[in-house]
Formats: C-alpha cells, sequence, structure tokens
C-alpha cells in the first residue's frame, strides 16, 4: 500500500479526479472537485492537499487536506474530508494511512490541529479525534466536528 501526494505527484491528478469523482461528487459539485485538484498543484500555499490510496491492482482510496470541507466553521481549518476506503479493503485500518498522509502535511504547513465532519460514531475517535461540536451543511444538515492535534509522533 503507498500513499500518493497528488501534488508531489500531477501525473495522477485525471485519475485522482476521476476517482474522487466517483466517489464524492453530485452531478453538480464534479467541477469542484476538478477545479480544486488541478489548482492543488501549484499553488504555493499548503492547502489543498489530495491523496491517493493505491495497490498494485490501483487506487483503493482517497482523502483532501482543504480549507473549508462544506460547513458552517469556518474559523476552523485545515479540514480532512473525502476519506474512502473501497468496501473490499475496509477493516484493515488503511484510512488511517490517509488521514496520518494529512496530518503530517497539516503539521509541516504550521497548523496545530486538523478537523473533520462526519456522521460516523466510533470510527475517528480510535485514532485520536475529539468530537468538539455541530457543523451545518449549505444543503440544510448537521455533521459533528472532530478535531486531532497535528502535535503526534510519527
Amino acid at each position: 500500500m503507498e500513499v500518493i501526494s497528488v501534488r508531489n505527484h500531477p501525473e495522477t491528478a485525471d485519475s485522482a479526479i476521476k476517482y474522487i469523482q466517483s466517489k464524492w461528487a453530485s452531478e453538480h459539485s464534479m467541477p469542484v472537485y476538478q477545479d480544486c485538484i488541478m489548482h492543488s498543484l501549484n499553488t504555493s500555499s499548503p492547502l489543498p492537499q489530495w491523496y491517493l490510496l493505491k495497490d498494485q491492482s490501483g487506487i483503493i482510496g482517497c482523502a483532501g487536506l482543504v480549507t473549508n470541507d462544506f460547513i458552517s466553521r469556518m474559523d476552523l481549518y485545515p479540514w480532512i474530508c473525502a476519506l474512502y476506503i473501497e468496501k473490499t479493503h475496509r477493516g484493515k485500518n488503511l484510512g488511517k494511512q490517509l488521514i496520518d498522509a494529512a496530518v503530517f502535511d497539516a503539521k509541516a504547513g504550521g497548523f496545530p490541529y486538523c478537523y473533520l465532519c462526519t456522521d460516523h460514531q466510533g470510527y475517528y475517535e480510535k485514532f485520536g479525534f475529539e468530537e468538539i461540536g455541530i457543523g451545518y451543511h449549505p444543503w440544510g444538515e448537521t455533521s459533528k466536528i472532530y478535531r486531532i492535534s497535528t502535535d503526534i509522533e510519527y
């Protein structure tokens, strides 16, 4: 298994866009992912970052590190977003590899915490995330907000 930074491997951008869109985008949000990933390649900012998890068969997961994950708490960032592991590869602790890559890059960018919003309960806590509140999405739903310190050892 290998985590690939799309920024560090721009040749993966097209496959990253297609994969992430297939897992997360609606008909209306397809350009959001394409635009964000393409602009992540050449920015001098530490954000956004996009990651692919690959094995010998190809892409089996993805994640992003962004300034906002479609949530009201714009005072908090960066956000780990779009975390996905193929169903056939779940239960092997592979999501942690993507989370670790995002936390590592957030720390390198000078951020003391990473955040995420989710409705999952019990998954992120096992990696050290703590629930800190509720956020509101533009489409009217709410999600729990979690954070993790970037001050962890690798």
